[in-house]
């Protein structure tokens, strides 16, 4: 009979076990010193070891041949316990027997010798689930157990577990097992089973298994059911990575504020009897990939997908800013929450989708702070800023008249004027200094302390500097990076020239100190002279 990879492939010796040098080299010192404790505790996710470690320490400890504290693996007592035939060593699911009356029975078989081993092993898996009554009638056991008895304790949810029963036990963290620990473990089975696969197929199952060599060996099988010569394609089918266009569709037509694109979409993968809950999680994966492209400088590291799908992903993030990232994710998030309490998870899904295109209609804190950064961008950027004005008198309570005018409607769009004739200080030009002192030093040296001027698109600069005129009619560059310099600031392009003083032109206002000064002193009541 066919057997699962995970299972024909499971740990023998703690040499075996894949990234938890930490704990097999510990073990095996222990196991070489005869230093064994009487219960055990291993924590960590699933898929990393636990369960294989504590029955490789069950072997170890009744082995009558061991190597350097691994099990023989070729005893009566390995063999035995292997295929069952051994007694001494009992596997316990907390999860289907966690009451009290099974911790009794428990209780009462520990007090019985071994039959052919030296110890009596109970792994207790799951240990978490136990009720609080079961963990009471175990807790005086696990302190004082007989000599003969061991107890191996797992579980997923240490922070379930009692203080009291923690303290009793020798605590093991079994860390993910790393991408490449596991791409090795991954060649090596390839490598029995008369299989090939690539590098990139490799480490994609790696990545997706998410630190678990179970899930990861799970995979492979899949994969080889496909075909013998496994490649990241073929892992990408099988996880079903490919044909996720409708994410980025959505994502698009977020990005337009195309409300209507959206529940066309949603119904139509609803009519293809997709979940909704699965959806919204896919769409939360979306955007928190889309959130690490924006933080993190090598994303290749935490995202798990094709190097095509990363492509994709690069192109969609640089539509979005992080505040939009950011409100999308929470929106979401809450929405998945209110799925399992609503009657409806498509009505649910829906109702995000459209504040997702329409963020006015949220009424939270990301909501607003997204609207106030797409307002900042499109004044910074001269372009036009949508405005949703709502009357805020229903149609039915209009007042009528007899000669009622109707005003004209404001307008959607507001720009930013330009074009303007007269010369007018401008205001901005301490940044745009503060700016070229980074990009242009020669420049900024010579235009130190001069004063701007602007006229429509066209920006007059005064300088005291004899040189300044000569270094803009003699080099481009340094003309080009203030026009540079002018367009990080405030988002325009602007014409250059020199600045001619002339009797209508208004000179900035200079403050004087000690005006201030006075005026400050008059206004809590002291005379002046």
């Amino acid at each position: 009979m066919y057997q699962a990879l995970y299972r024909k492939y499971r740990p023998q010796t703690f040499s075996d076990l894949s990234g938890q040098n930490h704990v097999t080299v510990t073990l095996k010192n222990q196991m070489v010193d005869g230093r064994i404790s009487h219960a055990y505790l291993f924590t960590g996710s699933r898929g990393t070891g636990k369960t294989s470690c504590a029955k490789i320490l069950s072997k170890a400890v009744n082995c009558l041949s061991p190597v350097e504290g691994d099990p023989c693996n070729s005893c009566e007592n390995c063999v035995g316990i292997d295929n069952g035939s051994i007694l001494d060593v009992v596997e316990i699911d907390a999860a289907s027997n966690n009451g009290v009356d099974n911790i009794r029975d428990l209780r009462e078989r520990v007090e019985y010798t071994p039959a052919n081993g030296k110890y009596r092993v109970y792994i207790i898996d799951e240990v978490h689930m136990l009720s609080t009554g079961a963990f009471n009638a175990l807790l005086k056991t696990l302190e004082e157990p007989p000599a003969h008895v061991i107890f191996i304790l797992a579980t997923t949810e240490v922070h379930k577990l009692p203080a009291t029963i923690l303290s009793r036990c020798q605590r093991f963290d079994f860390n993910r097992i790393t991408s490449e620990a596991t791409k090795e473990r991954l060649q090596y089975v390839c490598e029995k089973e008369q299989l090939t696969i690539t590098d990139d197929g490799a480490l994609l199952i790696a990545r997706l298994s998410d630190g678990a060599m179970r899930d990861a060996l799970s995979l492979l099988d899949l994969c080889a059911g496909i075909d013998t010569n496994i490649t990241e394609a073929i892992v990408s089918s099988a996880a079903g990575l490919a044909g996720r266009d409708y994410l980025y569709d959505i994502a698009k037509n977020i990005k337009e504020g195309n409300a209507g694109g959206l529940l066309t979409i949603a119904d139509k993968l609803y009519g293809a009897s997709f979940d909704m809950e699965r959806l919204c999680d896919e769409l939360i994966s979306l955007f928190r990939n889309l959130m690490i492209l924006k933080t993190v400088k090598e994303p290749q590291a935490i995202i798990v997908c094709t190097a095509m799908e990363l492509d994709k992903l690069k192109e969609t993030a640089r539509e979005f800013n992080l505040t939009v990232i950011l409100h999308s994710l929470l929106l979401l998030e809450g929405c998945k929450d209110g799925m399992k309490k609503g009657a409806s998870p498509r009505i649910m899904l829906e109702t995000a989708l459209i504040k997702l295109c329409m963020p006015e209609l949220d009424n939270s804190t990301e909501a607003l702070l997204r609207r106030i950064t797409e307002l900042e961008h499109a004044l910074k950027t001269g372009g036009p800023v949508a405005v949703n004005i709502q009357s805020t008198v229903p149609p039915s309570q209009e007042i009528p008249g007899p000669e009622t005018e109707t005003a004209p409607p404001p307008p959607a769009v507001i720009r930013q004027e330009t074009g303007e004739k007269e010369i007018t200080p401008f205001r901005q030009w301490p940044e745009v200094m503060s700016e070229l002192s980074k990009r242009a030093k020669v420049i900024y040296s010579v235009l130190h302390g001069s004063d701007a001027y602007v006229k429509g698109n066209l920006l007059l600069i005064d300088s005291k500097n004899s040189q300044f005129r000569d270094l803009i009619k003699g080099d481009s560059n340094h003309r080009e990076a203030i026009r540079k310099a002018l367009l990080v600031v405030t988002g325009k392009e602007y014409r250059l020239g020199p600045y001619i003083p002339t009797e209508t032109t208004p000179k900035p206002a200079e403050e004087d100190p000690m005006g201030e000064l006075a005026d400050k002193l008059k206004s809590i009541g002291a005379t002046v002279l």
